[in-house]
């Protein structure tokens, strides 16, 4: 495991202090209204939480991954919405960062540390979501570029985004050897975005479907070569894993926080119920569980940011992580009894938002899949 230095000590606290001191109450209003959190990215942008994983020289933070995980989890603590929405945008510029042509990474990547640029991922679509090779998006080729038409669906930060890491095809095998991976500015016509409401959980997280009718894509704009598509996927992927195991660490301890609080105050049979073996046994089991998740995330976040493989790691780390906070919320709602089940009380939020985080980035199952894959390999 590798240390959190002084420096980075300090910005996890006042990560902290902000998040519990502004974002708690803001998160139960947006819940209410299902309005999006990106409201408050002017602000984000000027604590440098847009620009975490960024080089300093292209005025980032330049954060290391375990210092990036813990930051994730205290956002998540308070708002996992604002979690999921860093989380996205940080996932894109780990992916430019890795795979755009060096004019385009230096350029895009000081653009994206300035407000007015949120970054999104858009991979799925209404038949291709474990399997994005089913993609059915397509790029054709012109003098100056790309032209991309097909749908996408599922997009975080899909409504305020500007910058869209977009798959597409640009071949006809109808294999995953035909997918590209293009960065699309969203403000031109040939892109249409309509926001998917009504959703479980994280609803001031931004969900949206994008109609892509020849939205241009420059020469340069395409990452990697031609045929790259999924490997820069499942890249990206691999450790935005990493970033959605942290979100469900913050969660699961906003829940044993509340769980544990509330034990100690409710009476029941004249004593409180933290008194009773059946409570101690959830607060265990949750405490355990966090512990054994923080452990995972930790690991695969130091993995990462030594060089190291870390495909299983991270996928571990997702699978453990994110069910062990449904397991938690679960609890905690258990412990609430009637009063968990209104969503004036925090943990039913909790218990909602908790439940996205085995879908996105990669079911449990897919999870599974890549750990077993990597085992036999």
């Amino acid at each position: 495991m590798m240390p959190l230095s002084a420096d980075d000590r300090v910005l996890v606290e006042a990560v902290r202090e902000y998040a519990r001191g502004e974002l708690l109450e803001l998160d139960a209003a947006w819940d209410r209204t299902e309005t999006s959190c990106c409201e408050r990215l002017a602000q984000l942008y000027d604590m440098g939480l847009m620009g975490l994983r960024v080089p300093e020289a292209l005025g980032g933070l330049e954060r290391p991954m375990p210092t990036y995980v813990h930051i994730i989890r205290e956002l998540a603590y308070a708002s996992p919405s604002v979690a999921v929405t860093i989380s996205v945008h940080s996932m894109v510029c780990e992916a430019l960062k890795m795979f755009a042509v060096p004019a385009v990474r230096d350029r895009m990547l000081r653009v994206l540390v300035t407000p007015g640029n949120l970054a999104a991922f858009a991979i799925s679509e209404p038949d291709a979501g474990s399997d994005p090779a089913a993609a059915r998006t397509r790029a054709e080729k012109t003098n100056d570029g790309w032209r991309l038409h097909g749908n996408k669906f599922w997009v975080t930060n899909g409504l305020t985004g500007r910058w869209f890491i977009v798959l597409a095809r640009t071949g006809n095998s109808g294999t995953h050897k035909d997918l590209s991976m293009f960065l699309l500015d969203a403000q031109q016509t040939g892109v249409e975005r309509r926001p998917i409401h009504g959703k479980m959980g994280i609803r001031a997280s931004e969900t949206a479907e994008m109609r892509l009718d020849g939205a241009h894509v420059p020469e340069d704009c395409l990452l990697g070569q031609p045929g790259d598509g999924m490997k820069i996927a499942l890249s990206a992927l691999d450790g935005g894993r990493i970033g959605i195991a942290a979100q469900a660490l913050g969660i699961g301890q906003a829940c044993l926080d509340a769980m544990v609080a509330y034990a100690k105050e409710r009476r029941q049979f004249n004593r409180p119920i933290a008194e009773f073996q059946a409570i101690q046994w959830m607060i265990a089991d949750s405490q355990v569980e966090l512990e054994a998740a923080e452990l995972l995330v930790d690991h695969a976040a130091a993995l990462k940011e030594s060089g190291a493989r870390f495909t299983r790691q991270a996928s571990a780390a997702k699978l453990f992580a994110t069910e062990a906070a449904n397991r938690i919320a679960y609890r905690a709602v258990q412990v609430f009894g009637g009063t968990g089940f209104v969503n004036e009380c925090r943990v039913e939020r909790l218990y909602r938002d908790a439940r996205v985080t085995t879908i996105y980035e990669g079911t449990s199952e897919i999870q599974r899949l890549v750990i077993a894959r990597e085992v036999l390999k």
